[in-house]
């Protein structure tokens, strides 16, 4: 039980959370009403928490994605910009242009930056 309450604690949202939380503490309102199938309840009751959660987590990962996007996207264009600034007064062709923007994407360095900042953002 402790493991969920970690994990809802780290979703992304405090709406998911809350949400989360409501739904780990309906048993709690449930239990006392019902009168028989009671293990019936708390395995529909255990389903229905994992299924939010699963859900949860795909929303988390994907907005995640989005973010790794919009990070390399950044580190190039910053890359880019840095080395604009070198070309400045020298005269390029398109083609120059064109190879030193696919140079700079590769060497942009975001592929070690995601790599190192996107396991603090996951699950566990």
């Amino acid at each position: 039980v402790g493991g969920i309450h970690k994990t809802v604690s780290s979703l992304h949202l405090e709406d998911w959370r809350n949400e989360m939380k409501d739904e780990i503490n309906r048993i709690n309102q449930d239990l006392p009403t019902i009168g028989g199938g009671k293990t019936a309840a708390v395995e529909q009751w255990m389903e229905s928490v994992t299924r939010l959660l699963d859900h949860y987590k795909a929303q988390h990962k994907a907005l995640l994605k989005e973010a790794a996007t919009l990070l390399e996207l950044a580190l190039w264009k910053a890359n880019l910009d840095d080395n604009e600034g070198e070309m400045e007064g020298v005269r390029t062709t398109r083609g120059r242009r064109k190879r030193a923007r696919k140079e700079s994407c590769i060497t942009s360095g975001s592929s070690i930056v995601i790599k190192n900042v996107l396991p603090f953002l996951q699950f566990e």
